[in-house]
């Protein structure tokens, strides 16, 4: 331990004190071989929306990967935010460059007319009654706000006001013909310039609290960072009607959301305040929640919390004080929320976990009670006075609670409905069906009265996802299956259309059939084909497939996902593999072995999936199951090395038995915490021929409040982050890894300082070793040319150290 200690101290130390790392640039961005560029630039299928009234469906297309120069524009990062100050808008969102309307009934397509004629389409949403569409589309430096008509196939400009996208979607429907928008502050003046000569040095003070918070980026770093911050977040609300009248309301504020009553009475406003936080993001600011009329006058104050930076570090811990505050769907303006009665400390013992209450307008009553939980609020379902489903969660038991609650008796006992693992997918009953009401809001899709609820799961089974829809009788709590998914075919139910038809909207696909949209009647048994969107990687259309299942030295099953390339025959003799996986923590082996995925699945390739390697004539095997067990009042991570190395052995075995793949020409790969795997399997074994690790984090003492699902700290257990780091046991790894990292990664715990330090230490040590950087990227990667050069980087890699690599044995022995 003292060892241990020092180690991590001179790691640390290590980290502080190292130049930022240079690298020699080769010029410019390189592509891969066609065949695998030819599947990065494979178009996009069309997604769907089904219009509220079930007889139009939405259709949207997304243009593809943007360019390097567009994921280049200028970018903010303030408060956990990346906005673009060109545009006042949040950067890299993904956005539509067409839209049209599809005839469920006979098939026909319409273009709708007078669209903008730059279009980038965000932030679609329906009107309560459902017969226009509103979006904000991006054009000239702005945000603007359009509507469709459906019955007219008609869009137009409703206002030119420039809206505020800094905290999302900047709109809301008040009624059919009103909205409510965050606008830019009208007269606001340029932006602040930071001053040449600091007013004084920055200063942070804590008076013996308990404080700790996980490893956040974009943080706000001084005063000039809570100016621009404060600059770009303020908005004026407005309202605006569909034919372009506008009206001031309030003044302006960081608004984060304006939601409408459903009766469209009340706006339920949430607004930060300072003081502001250097330590974490904006969402833990304090928060005001209060109600206005739609005049602007503000009627009450729900809650005012203040600024929440000591949240206790384990799962399930939150702020104190009302939270989770919202409109019940299903009345015209009545209030819900929940508080924490343990303190917000899931370290806490405590038999009351939260409490859900009720507030009527005109919100000055005392609120009622409705429940109390003996574990963490998530959400309620909500349905009618006599109906409604309130769940809870509590993580060190991966235990799910729902029960049934009478909102119009609050009085009455709830009743336990669930009380489950969420690891155990094969007994997972599914969620409720929910359908539009009349204020346009979502509630529970009942029948019979409201006795009867609809139910839609993925079906988890040993034979894979088979998802169905099934009724569950709420009165004597029997459950009749409607549908199941059928071999050869995953068919997913989307939609109920019709209750006492028992029509409903599905998206079926099979292993070589590209996913589109059908009409199942139940009752006739007739299936009926709404889209025909067609096979986007055509030269992919036969690869092999096969979901397998296998077993670990201590008996935990285990499942992965195995393509083989077109054409392959067993006595081609093995090829090289391909492995990629992503670690998942249990508490019950059991769980752990379950089978997932599905074997009918179509065989969608995009960029990040390694199934795009069998374009090169390597065998793949993704998704290997990576489960990370602890049993009891064991941790998971207490064994994680051994497990993760017992894991990969076995999948390696189970390939090679089937005489497929060469064990002694297998790659292995994953993605942020995958990249954090790849590196621990190169350190403690010697099962692979170079490891392919992105976006990774590699030195736990450089997250010492937690990470991924650990929630002890580096001081409580410093021998579990010692171990777990790859960093602490580099000049074990003697296989090559090439590193890729986005220079602008935002994801908590994966600073682009990860791979940087960790490429010091291997080069020191004279690994083999390669690091991209990737100019303007975040945790995932996004531009076009980006992407390409990824994957020339990785096939090249992939050509010299394992495809054309000379035969050695390979062994899972420690190093």
């Amino acid at each position: 331990m003292a060892r241990m200690r020092t180690m991590i101290i001179l790691s640390l130390t290590l980290l502080i004190l190292t130049p930022s790392l240079i690298l020699a640039q080769e010029s410019g961005y390189k592509v891969p071989p066609k065949a695998v560029a030819d599947i990065v630039d494979a178009p996009w299928t069309p997604r769907i929306s089904l219009c509220p009234d079930h007889e139009w469906l939405l259709l949207r297309q997304y243009p593809g990967y943007p360019s390097i120069e567009e994921v280049s524009q200028p970018e903010l990062r303030l408060g956990g935010l990346r906005l673009n100050p060109a545009t006042n808008g949040q950067s890299r969102e993904w956005y539509l460059t067409e839209l049209g309307l599809k005839k469920i009934a006979d098939g026909s397509e319409y273009e709708i007319s007078g669209l903008p004629d730059k279009r980038h389409i965000m932030h679609i949403s329906f009107s309560p009654k459902g017969d226009l569409i509103s979006f904000v589309n991006t054009a000239d430096g702005k945000l603007t706000l359009w509507c469709i008509s459906i019955k007219d196939r008609k869009a137009w400009q409703v206002s030119d006001l420039p809206l505020n996208g800094v905290f999302g979607d900047p709109t809301n429907w008040i009624d059919n013909k009103t909205l409510i928008i965050r606008a830019l502050v009208p007269g606001r003046g340029a932006a602040p310039v930071k001053p040449l000569v600091p007013e004084g040095p920055t200063i942070r003070e804590n008076l013996g609290e308990v404080a700790p918070a996980r490893t956040y980026q974009d943080l706000l770093k001084n005063k000039f960072d809570e100016d621009v911050f404060t600059y770009y977040a303020t908005s004026q609300l407005y309202t605006v009607t569909t034919d372009g009248k506008t009206e001031k309301i309030g003044s302006p504020a960081l608004y984060t959301d304006d939601i409408p009553s459903p009766d469209g009475k009340y706006l339920l406003i949430e607004s930060l305040h300072e003081p502001f936080s250097y330590t974490v993001p904006y969402d833990r600011f304090p928060l005001k929640t209060a109600i206005w009329d739609t005049k602007g006058k503000e009627i009450a104050t729900i809650a005012d919390l203040p600024l929440a930076d000591n949240i206790p570090i384990p799962y399930g811990s939150v702020r104190t004080g009302r939270r989770s505050i919202g409109w019940r769907p299903d009345t015209p303006a009545m209030l819900s929320w929940a508080e924490a009665r343990d303190d917000g400390d899931a370290g806490k013992e405590a038999d009351i976990r939260d409490e859900v209450y009720l507030l009527d307008a005109p919100f000055t009553g005392t609120p009622v009670s409705l429940m109390t939980l003996p574990i963490r609020f998530d959400s309620v379902t909500w349905g009618d006075d006599n109906l409604a489903i309130v769940g809870g969660w509590w993580w060190k038991t991966r235990n799910i609670k729902a029960w049934r609650v009478a909102p119009g008796k609050p009085d009455a006992e709830p009743e336990l409905l669930q009380d489950r693992s969420w690891e155990d997918r094969y007994n997972d009953p599914g969620r409720p069906l929910t359908e539009r009401n009349k204020y346009g809001r979502y509630v529970l899709q009942t029948a019979d009265n409201g006795r009867t609820l609809f139910m839609r799961g993925d079906g988890a089974s040993p034979e894979g996802d088979r998802p169905f829809l099934r009724k569950f009788d709420l009165k004597s709590k029997e459950t009749t299956e409607l549908f199941r998914s059928e071999a050869p075919y995953y068919e997913d139910p989307q939609v109920l259309l019709d209750v006492d038809k028992l029509t409903m909207l599905t998206r079926r696909e099979s292993v070589t059939e590209q996913p589109n949209y059908f009409i199942r009647d139940l009752k006739k048994k007739d299936l009926t084909q709404v889209t025909q969107f067609p096979h986007p990687t055509p030269q992919l259309q036969n690869v092999q497939k096969e979901v397998i299942r296998y077993e670990r030295n201590d008996g935990v099953k285990l499942t992965g996902t195995l393509y083989l390339p077109e054409g392959y025959k067993k006595e081609d003799g093995p090829l090289p593999m391909v492995m990629w996986a992503y670690p998942q923590e249990y508490k019950d082996a059991d769980a752990a072995g379950q089978m997932t995925d599905s074997p009918y699945r179509f065989v969608r390739v995009n960029w990040s999936s390694p199934i795009i390697w069998l374009a090169m004539g390597y065998a793949v095997l993704d998704d290997a199951a990576m489960p990370i067990v602890g049993e009891g009042d064991a941790e998971p991570n207490d064994t994680f090395r051994e497990q993760l190395v017992a894991n990969a052995q076995a999948a390696i075995d189970e390939v090679a038995r089937r005489g497929v793949v060469d064990r002694n020409r297998v790659a292995v790969g994953g993605h942020s915490y995958g990249a954090f795997m790849t590196a621990n399997l190169l350190a403690h074994s010697d099962l692979f021929k170079l490891g392919i690790a992105r976006s990774g984090a590699y030195n736990r003492t450089l997250t010492p409040f937690g990470f991924q699902s650990e929630d002890r700290t580096l001081w409580e257990a410093p021998e579990i982050y010692f171990e777990m780091s790859p960093f602490m046991h580099a000049e074990k790894i003697n296989e090559p890894l090439l590193m890729i990292h986005g220079e602008a990664d935002n994801n908590s715990g994966t600073y682009p300082l990860q791979s940087e330090r960790f490429y010091s230490a291997l080069k020191g040590l004279g690994a083999t070793v390669r690091l991209v950087m990737l100019p303007n990227e975040s945790h995932g990667y996004t531009a076009r040319e980006s992407i390409l050069h990824v994957l020339y980087e990785t096939n090249n890699w992939l050509e010299k150290y394992v495809k054309n690599a000379p035969a050695e044995s390979t062994t899972a022995e420690s190093k």
